[in-house]
């Protein structure tokens, strides 16, 4: 196994800074070590191993407007502060997260507003929310197209550093996809890569947006839906999803 010099090592590490008796994080850790181990793949030693790769996908197209924008910003940043998300992270069998901020609108318009980041304490928690906070807006106005948006960030996980036990992209946005490519086409790029898209559907415009994120948008396993009445109630519902993201799934 290529990876086994690399995850030894990580071990080794965590083990040194376990407190004697703690069995169940070193249960947690084993397996988790072990599960990357005997899954296939061709990831280099050199890529840090995490429980989740995640790509934050805000909508940034016209119907959002500087106010509403700014909170999909708080509610990330208050939720990387929150003490439930930070000891989500530390549940973890590598107490690590990656994570990188995205924006996006028309099938020609995405960015990377803060490049990826390697999650792995409280402190480094709170510096990403202090980024997060501070952050300008980067993609100004445009359609929406949540299946650009999709194809974008599905390669931004081939050479980020890190090797996570699951790759996620949340997504979140107000309105249908109206530009660029089917929404079919959007999800099959990622099942193909076997890249999990989880939606948060903000409701201030389109009564039943959830339920189209439900038919249309989401795909892989364990792939779920979050609703937001509207950006005020963003706040809390990115909460509750990246508790839900960030928890490792079962292991059969």
């Amino acid at each position: 196994m290529e990876r086994s010099a690399a995850y030894a090592a990580a071990l080794t590490g965590h083990f040194k800074h376990e407190k004697q008796g703690d069995g169940l994080r070193l249960l947690k850790t084993v397996l988790g070590l072990l599960f990357f181990c005997a899954a296939p793949s061709s990831v280099a030693q050199t890529e840090y191993p995490v429980d989740v790769e995640l790509v934050l996908a805000i909508d940034s197209s016209a119907s959002v407007d500087r106010d509403e924008f700014d909170l999909q910003l708080r509610g990330l940043a208050l939720a990387f502060n929150d003490p439930d998300v930070q000891q989500a992270i530390r549940n973890g069998a590598f107490q690590a997260i990656a994570v990188t901020l995205v924006e996006w609108s028309s099938v020609d318009r995405q960015a990377i507003n803060i490049p990826w980041r390697l999650i792995n304490s409280a402190e480094s928690a709170e510096a990403f929310a202090t980024d997060l906070a501070s952050s300008a807006r980067v993609v100004e106005t445009g359609a929406t197209s949540i299946s650009a948006a999709i194809a974008y960030s599905v390669p931004l996980f081939a050479a980020n550093g890190f090797a996570g036990q699951r790759q996620v992209i949340d997504i979140s946005g107000d309105g249908f996809n109206n530009s660029g490519r089917l929404m079919q086409e959007g999800r099959e790029i990622a099942s193909n890569a076997r890249v999990t898209i989880n939606g948060l559907a903000i409701q201030n415009q389109v009564l039943d947006l959830g339920g189209y994120f439900e038919e249309n948008v989401i795909t892989g396993p364990g792939a779920f839906v979050i609703t937001a009445a509207d950006y005020e109630d963003y706040i809390q519902a990115i909460r509750r999803k990246l508790l839900r993201e960030i928890k490792a799934a079962p292991i059969s």
